[in-house]
């Protein structure tokens, strides 16, 4: 029989259970500290302090800071469902996934920073999207080489679209100083003869946050329209 505690003594308190480590946890909090902290304050003594555990535990999941990175990134590019290809709309498609891609690294302040750093992403999900956008390309008429180019050409624009993007979105770009170079650059665009470089002085105006959308969407139909005229010959 347990006897009972008197009712002046007071019982200690009860830790909750720690998690079960797991690789999917420990990815999971780094994207967590992601969020709430940015991406530089990603380390691997950061993430065993807010899973309450020491460095050393986490190795036995994840090799080393590097490996953790390409995690991120690949989980940051889980997309759900992928499109079935579809002849009729492939183009469509195509500029769908990329959006989606993009929409995805900017989720997570600086993952389009690390992704870029990722020269083969071997992740499961970027395997998955690999495959799914091969197929596009493929259903729109291309060749195995011919798909395999445009796409790494295509993931290639993607990356720094949305690394220039969540740039600006996170403040990971100091506005001062960019506000301070771009005076000084208009003050030099002036200073040169318009005779010269007629067009060059005109096009300062469209390079601004508010274009951003805009040229992303302008080189994908160029680079689609592009792929088209190839598929189509």
């Amino acid at each position: 029989m347990t006897v009972p505690s008197p009712p002046w003594r007071r019982e200690p308190p009860r830790r909750a259970a720690k998690p079960v480590l797991s690789q999917d946890l420990i990815v999971k909090t780094a994207l967590e500290i992601v969020i709430a902290e940015g991406v530089d304050a990603v380390s691997m003594r950061r993430v065993a302090q807010a899973l309450d555990t020491g460095p050393a535990s986490l190795y036995a999941h994840v090799a080393n800071k590097d490996e953790l990175q390409e995690l991120m990134v690949d989980r940051a590019l889980n997309l759900g469902e992928l499109p079935e290809p579809d002849p009729a709309r492939w183009l469509e498609q195509v500029k769908q996934l990329l959006r989606q891609q993009v929409q995805a690294l900017m989720t997570y302040p600086g993952i389009a920073k690390i992704a870029w750093n990722v020269v083969v992403p071997v992740g499961e999900n970027a395997l998955h999207q690999g495959e799914a956008m091969l197929k596009l390309l493929r259903a729109g008429g291309l060749d195995l080489r011919q798909a395999a180019f445009a796409g790494d050409a295509l993931w290639l624009y993607t990356k720094a679209y949305a690394y220039e993007a969540s740039g600006w979105a996170s403040g990971e770009f100091d506005e001062a100083e960019v506000a301070e170079r771009g005076r000084q650059m208009t003050e030099y665009m002036r200073s040169l003869p318009p005779t010269v470089f007629p067009n060059m002085l005109q096009i300062g105006e469209l390079f601004n946050a508010e274009t951003a959308r805009e040229r992303f969407e302008f080189a994908l139909d160029m680079f689609l329209g592009g792929l088209k005229t190839l598929a189509d010959s």
